[in-house]
């Protein structure tokens, strides 16, 4: 250690260029998300390895403190302790954070007196080192993320003079500061209330009375109402009459219609909702937006109806009845809004589109996919006019913040909540401390609690709602038999403080506003990744003195718990990899959202990832029927990537073990999708799962660019292709190119696959020129479907292959199989059936591991391969091999011989046969040594083993997901 710290040292203060372990090189931090250079990645990864940490900052704030709870919770269970000091300068913290740091039972907390007290700082204890992070960040949401700040991360030995400075500073403040009590809290708010009542915050009142002409010049639209209106403009200027706005919720798609008709000028309008709730709502929205006279306004409904208003707010229920509908006559509303349209294939709606005859017809919604056959884009003619979802509305401010918690569900005996569980145990008595102590534990932001329950049964909602209440909250439970009216009643009293909690079943996943809504618990398995963003919908409204919204998920044994990550990023490419990282790293999201899992809960989820069959033929279908119905006719592989659907190398490529539909190519899938398409011919279908299998994936280009180019302009010098691949800033060389000819002319592939791919070359090569072979030339010539699938599989690599680095021939974590490696590295001839665990040969060496082995692997096969840290992996050889074995000598020799190893990694087989790339590899020649290993029968093998030195240190998000035992 004391060795690494030095080399870091040199690294970081002497020169740039000398080589060391950059886990412990001194680190500037900015918050640069997109380099995964943020305060809270530094900050988790520290919190993770140490063990015990020490904070001193100024300022702390509940959004801050919010974003390390579920760390901290796991660092409790690891016995973990740590000590915090902070102040009162200037009174920035509230007495409701200081509450919430007494939850923190393994933090141990004080405060200085100390005045101007302004310190920023974060030690991290491990064994023989110190991690430090000293800088301008308190402790804080947008310090932490958002913020620019500087902060310098460096390691020191415990010997280390600098670090026994800051520990000793802090333990002179820390034997001077007050313990944080309830009663130094008591005492401290009422003099945090008389400072806040002499400093007066002056705040901006942005809707003071003004009438309804000043309030027209006051509201304008934001930047994606601009965006929409634009685009709705020009839908109309090319004749059409229709089109949708998708929009999540919050995001302002009311005041964007108002905004629209503003801009359309009807002279009659109609807008439709479902519940006479939103049209009042709305209404009011309009009024602030138009102007005029009071009586240009009415409702139409059950109970209201003024049929003469210029603008007409209606109930569907009310005026899609045949006898209020003949009250109109067909082209009566020059503009009519349809708010929720996903609910437009339901007879009410349809009759209500069939009957009037508008100049312009508009759709909005947040989900508008359906399951039950409705083809909701096709009621508009396929015009999405504007798509704003979850991430892009985050990204833009639209909607609250939210901190997000993944929790373990209750457990006893071993058992934990699942889709089996009885009433008794759901509403178990202790299962009901247990909910109450993690959202007492995780809390909400504000003075007063606001919360909303989705439970995953009625019953258990009346039993839960009943057990809470007589805990001393303030509840009730809501379902499908309860009337409007009550629903409204429960709602009101919410916002208003008289209820602390509405427990429901899925009746408030969509039509319900409830702005000041701070807490959201989610104690159900996860149905649909729509019905989850639906949920979290409800608490990302905006209201004034919210910073953010609190969601618990309860996150018990359920197979569908793969759908959590999935709903959270937005990533519907069903790949179980893309999947993967977003649960390793959940720091995606833009602005002051976090999201956080309990170690044992992320466990869950990746199993629940490993066990399920993501791209069944039941969910490709679906994904398709979706794709077909959103743009209107037969989908391209193409179509898939750019309207973010499916990854489509999921379609054809057996990626996954549990992917065996059995689909080689698109033309496969489309026959499956029992599409009427033309027939191809076997030799077709064979050149076509060649480029699909071998190509589609992007992760070399240089086989997509010689195609195209051969099938678009023709024959091409191998010199001119070679000035192609530069000029497009591809890496070139020699080798590269004879791969790329190997690949074509089918020469690399093993004999099943050559048979596979139709046994004769796509490519040919004559005096330096290459030209497509005659007979693919002449399919693509004879079969214009043919031709248009392999344009298709070559304009999506070219789309996929963003992921990858075209300077280099592997990029750094992305996942290749043993094939890939052999095609990349350059190899003659596909070796994955031989390779098993490395093999040296064309001056490189592939080295395969699998971190966590089966049981049933042999003994003389469960090699102990394990990282030291993130910069070196120590490493066994095959058993029966020794110091003077031939390969062995070979891999001690690499450096000297110029040659290079290259690591891949997997978790365990459930990943399928693909690795992660974790760069090259130098051998640490001061760590070898054979060793004796047991074979099954008892019987000692002679093994080598050494450290390979990785050129990069591993990402530390990936790092814990590789060596944490799931």
């Amino acid at each position: 250690m004391e060795k690494e710290i030095q080399s870091s040292i040199a690294t970081g203060f002497l020169n740039k260029k000398h080589k060391s372990n950059k886990a412990y090189q001194p680190h500037l931090i900015v918050n640069d998300r997109s380099q995964a250079n943020t305060m809270l990645h530094h900050i988790d990864r520290a919190l993770q390895e140490c063990d015990e940490f020490i904070f001193v900052v100024a300022f702390i704030t509940e959004s801050g403190l919010a974003m390390i709870k579920a760390q901290l919770h796991d660092l409790a269970q690891k016995g973990v302790r740590g000590r915090l000091i902070t102040s009162t300068y200037l009174y920035f913290n509230q007495p409701k954070m200081f509450r919430e740091l007494l939850k923190l039972k393994n933090v141990e907390v004080k405060i200085t007196n100390l005045k101007g007290f302004h310190t920023k700082g974060y030690i991290f204890k491990k064994s023989e080192h110190y991690t430090l992070i000293v800088g301008s960040s308190n402790l804080t949401a947008f310090a932490f993320k958002e913020n620019y700040e500087w902060n310098i991360k460096f390691t020191s030995h415990n010997q280390g003079e600098i670090v026994y400075h800051f520990v000793e500073q802090f333990d002179d403040l820390w034997e001077e500061g007050v313990v944080l009590t309830d009663e130094w809290i008591k005492e401290y708010a009422v003099q945090y209330a008389k400072y806040q009542s002499d400093h007066p915050i002056v705040e901006q009142v942005f809707e003071p009375t003004l009438n309804a002409a000043q309030q027209l010049t006051q509201i304008t639209p934001n930047a994606m109402q601009e965006v929409a209106m634009q685009s709705l403009q020009q839908i109309r200027e090319r004749g059409e009459k229709r089109a949708m706005v998708i929009s999540a919720t919050g995001t302002g798609k009311t005041y964007l219609s108002a905004f629209d008709v503003r801009q359309f000028r009807p002279d009659r309008f109609l807008f439709i909702a479902h519940r006479e709730q939103i049209l009042r709502k709305a209404m009011e929205d309009y009024k602030k937006v138009l102007g005029g006279q009071e009586d240009d306004y009415g409702l139409y409904t059950g109970t209201e109806k003024s049929p003469e208003a210029k603008y007409l707010f209606a109930t569907i229920q009310t005026i899609s009845r045949p006898t209020h509908l003949e009250n109109f006559q067909p082209s009566t509303f020059d503009y009519i809004l349809i708010d929720e349209v996903h609910r437009a294939g339901a007879d009410t709606y349809k009759r209500l589109i069939d009957y009037f005859t508008p100049k312009f017809l508009l759709g909005m919604t947040a989900t508008p996919e359906r399951t039950d056959g409705i083809n909701v884009f096709e009621l508009f003619d396929y015009n999405i006019a504007y798509e704003i979802r979850l991430q892009d509305a985050l990204e833009q401010n639209m909607l609250a913040p939210f901190c997000y918690f993944g929790v373990v569900d209750y457990e006893k005996d071993g058992l934990t909540i699942d889709d089996t569980s009885t009433l008794q145990d759901l509403v178990s008595a202790s299962r009901v401390d247990y909910i109450l102590e993690k959202i007492n534990y995780y809390g909400y932001q504000g003075d007063q609690l606001r919360g909303l329950m989705f439970c995953s049964r009625v019953d258990e909602a009346n039993e839960l709602s009943q057990l809470l209440n007589q805990k001393g909250l303030r509840t009730v439970a809501l379902s499908g038999s309860h009337a409007q009216e009550e629903r409204d009643e429960a709602v009101a009293q919410l916002e208003q403080g008289l209820l602390d909690y509405i427990l429901t079943v899925d009746i408030f996943n969509e039509g319900i506003d409830i702005p000041k809504l701070n807490q959201i618990v989610m104690l159900r398995q996860t149905e649909s990744s729509i019905v989850f963003i639906q949920q979290l919908g409800r608490g990302l409204r905006k209201a004034p003195n919210k910073e953010y919204v609190t969601v618990i998920d309860f996150i018990g044994n359920y197979k569908n718990n793969y759908l959590i990550p999935i709903a959270l990023s937005g990533d519907t490419s069903q790949n179980k990899d893309n999947i993967r990282k977003k649960l390793q790293d959940t720091h995606f999201l833009v602005g002051v959202s976090a999201i956080n899992f309990e170690k044992i809960a992320k466990e869950r989820i990746f199993q629940s990832i490993a066990t399920t069959n993501l791209t069944g033929i039941a969910t490709i279908r679906e994904a398709y029927e979706n794709l077909k119905n959103k743009i209107g006719r037969m989908p391209l592989l193409y179509d898939f990537i750019h309207y973010h659907s499916l990854d489509p190398i999921v379609l054809v490529d057996e990626h996954d073990n549990k992917n065996k539909h059995g689909m080689n190519n698109y033309y496969d899938v489309l026959v499956k999708m029992k599409e009427s398409v033309p027939s191809l011919s076997e030799y077709q279908q064979s050149i076509l799962t060649m480029v699909s299998k071998e190509l589609l994936s992007g992760k070399r280009m240089h086989e997509i660019i010689l195609l195209k180019t051969l099938i678009d302009s023709g024959p091409i010098l191998e010199e001119t292709y070679r000035a192609k691949l530069k000029e497009l800033g591809y890496f070139v060389d020699t080798e590269t190119i004879q791969s790329v000819e190997r690949i074509l002319d089918l020469s690399f592939f093993v004999k099943t696959d050559r048979q596979k791919y139709g046994n004769q070359p796509i490519v040919e090569k004559n005096d330096r020129e290459y030209h497509l072979a005659p007979l693919f030339q002449k399919e693509l010539q004879a079969n214009e479907f043919f031709s248009r699938l392999i344009h298709d599989v070559l304009r999506t690599a070219t789309a996929r292959s963003v992921r990858y680095d075209k300077t280099k021939r592997l990029t750094l974590y992305e996942k290749y199989s043993r094939k890939d490696v052999c095609r990349l590295l350059n190899w003659d001839v596909d070796e994955k059936g031989t390779m098993y665990g490395y093999r040296l040969k064309h001056g490189t060496c592939p080295v395969f591991v699998t971190y966590h082995k089966d049981e049933d692997v042999a003994a003389s096969q469960q090699y102990n391969d394990a990282f030291v840290d993130e910069q070196r992996l120590h490493w066994y050889s095959k058993s029966n091999r020794t110091l003077k074995s031939k390969e062995i000598q070979g891999l001690l020799k690499m450096h000297e011989n110029d040659e290079e190893a290259h690591i891949f990694v997997k978790k365990d087989d459930g990943e399928g046969s693909h690795f992660y790339y974790l760069g090259p590899a130098d051998v640490d020649l001061e760590t070898v040594a054979e060793k004796k290993m047991m074979d099954d029968k008892g019987k000692e093998l002679p093994v080598v083993t050494f450290d390979f030195e990785l050129e990069h240190a591993v990402a530390p998000q990936l790092y814990d997901y590789l060596t944490h035992d799931l």
